[in-house]
């Protein structure tokens, strides 16, 4: 059981490998996409202009490194099983989220927003997948004691 956990756990992993390195790869088409979805509350944006100033980047393409990068990093946390329940934490966040924001099918009519919906039933599961490794934690138990403990 352990051996399918971990090649479960990798592949799992590689979701979230591949789709930071795609948001780093083309940081301006992820920042102008979190630019038509995001804005930036005006209670934040004092500040987001001097980080703005200091970096010489935009907001929405210092967000597209930032979600690259945790996503790269969570990803690899996770096939390695290092901090994997924190990343995995970090990661049902950042997914709910993401979830909430670019996947709004509640605005939609019914024939046009099955995409959006199956879309944000796949990032359902992930994040239940994420709890899944959040509860396993890091050494294996017993089947009893994991039904025992709910």
């Amino acid at each position: 059981m352990p051996a399918f956990v971990t090649f479960g756990r990798i592949l799992f992993a590689v979701l979230f490998i591949y789709t930071g390195a795609t948001k780093l790869f083309a940081i301006q088409t992820t920042a102008d996409f979190i630019a038509s979805k995001v804005t930036v509350p005006e209670m934040i944006a004092p500040y987001a202009q001097q980080v703005e100033q200091a970096t010489s980047m935009t907001t929405p393409q210092l967000l597209a490194i930032a979600v690259g990068g945790l996503e790269i990093i969570a990803g690899l946390m996770i096939a390695l099983n290092f901090a994997a329940r924190f990343f995995a934490m970090l990661l049902v966040i950042y997914v709910a989220a993401a979830t909430f924001l670019f996947y709004d099918f509640w605005n939609q009519t019914p024939p046009e927003n099955g995409k959006m919906l199956v879309d944000a039933l796949k990032n359902l599961s992930i994040i239940g997948a994420l709890f899944m490794i959040m509860g396993y934690g890091r050494a294996t138990r017993p089947a009893e004691a994991a039904y025992g403990d709910v």
